[in-house]
């Protein structure tokens, strides 16, 4: 059996994986979109990276397919993508599973947004 910790473990191997400090430089930038991966209670619960694209884990793989008829238009759009969730976990995985499917200048935040929040970043409600 493979357990969840030896997933992420694999996937920080293969991903680019920046720290919070990495990540709070390049919010804002022109062609970087933030994807908040988080749950929509988390987001109603805790807010989000200001600016930030909500996809729900669960819908990653369908948004990112342009042959999906759930592609979403902001996953073709050659943008470097951050990804982030609440520790870190789900972002690896989300960004290991986006780079096989293709998606090229994908990252994920280490300490998600928990790290964010703690380190000062901005925080704001979903829009």
């Amino acid at each position: 059996m493979k357990h969840v910790k030896d997933m992420v473990a694999e996937a920080n191997e293969i991903v680019d994986t920046l720290t919070v400090e990495e990540a709070m430089a390049l919010h804002g930038q022109e062609g970087v979109t933030f994807v908040d991966l988080r749950d929509p209670r988390e987001l109603q619960r805790d807010d989000m990276i200001p600016g930030a694209f909500h996809c729900t884990r669960g819908m990653l793989e369908f948004w990112i397919d342009p042959e999906s008829p759930y592609a979403k238009e902001i996953f073709q759009s050659g943008n470097r993508f951050v990804f982030y969730c609440a520790s870190g976990w789900r972002s690896a995985l989300s960004a290991r599973t986006a780079q096989e499917m293709g998606l090229e200048n994908v990252s994920h935040i280490r300490g998600g947004f928990g790290g964010w929040k703690k380190a000062g970043g901005a925080v704001a409600p979903k829009t």
